[in-house]
């Protein structure tokens, strides 16, 4: 199954020197839990998720509506191309401990958004007819277990 089938396509996203209330305007009106910062010409420069809304709110001490999206958002973006296949989405995620992935066209510009969610309906949608099936139960736990797993000794200490 290709990404394009199940990517959301109607993406909300942010720009960098858009203010932290924006973000988490646009996160709590829509029901989201991560934007896409881009640039002027769409391409997306960033990730901002609400965690990174609320560390971003402890460690810089400022109101939201002081703070840019630019401040707290990662810049490291991982992301897949619509033709791809789900299982490499899904490693992805796995290896680098993501929810979420941008889906961009040839040109690098934002055209959609795959999250865990999305393969876990998948999953389940499939349950549900006599089909192939692109999605197993054994590969999300996998790729839950992964993401999930803890990645700092500090993180690791705190959650015992």
């Amino acid at each position: 199954m290709k990404i394009s089938e199940m990517m959301v396509r109607d993406v909300k996203f942010c720009a960098p020197d858009d203010s932290l209330t924006d973000a988490a305007r646009l996160m709590w009106e829509h029901d989201f839990g991560c934007v896409p910062v881009v640039d002027k010409r769409q391409r997306v420069v960033g990730m901002l998720t609400d965690r990174d809304i609320c560390m971003a709110a402890y460690t810089q001490g400022v109101a939201l509506s002081a703070a840019r999206i630019s401040s707290a958002m990662s810049r490291q973006v991982f992301s897949c191309r619509p033709d791809d296949d789900i299982a490499a989405a899904e490693k992805l995620m796995r290896d680098k401990q993501i929810r979420r992935l941008p889906v961009l066209d040839k040109d690098g510009h934002l055209v959609g958004l795959v999250s865990l969610n999305d393969i876990v309906r998948e999953a389940a949608r499939e349950r549900g007819v006599q089909a192939i099936r692109h999605v197993t139960d054994t590969e999300i736990v996998g790729t839950l277990s992964a993401i999930s797993a803890h990645r700092t000794p500090a993180a690791a200490a705190y959650a015992a």
